[in-house]
């Protein structure tokens, strides 16, 4: 699955938060994922391979 990613999009993973939230929004790309839960505001940062395995689809999409 080769999606790309942008700043500003929000994507649903795989897993919940402990939160209970699957929504995440991607603050900064690069080869690490930089990413905020929506439910919560945790930030985390990923690296891009395990990002695109957790990821399941692209909610909203800040590029148009």
């Amino acid at each position: 699955m080769a999606l790309k990613f942008n700043v500003g999009d929000q994507v649903k993973m795989r897993k919940s938060h402990p939160c209970g939230s699957y929504i995440w929004q991607v603050t900064r790309v690069g080869a690490d994922i930089g990413m905020k839960c929506q439910g919560c505001g945790h930030f985390v940062m990923v690296p891009r391979v395990k990002f695109e395995r957790m990821v399941k689809s692209i909610v909203t999409s800040a590029q148009s």
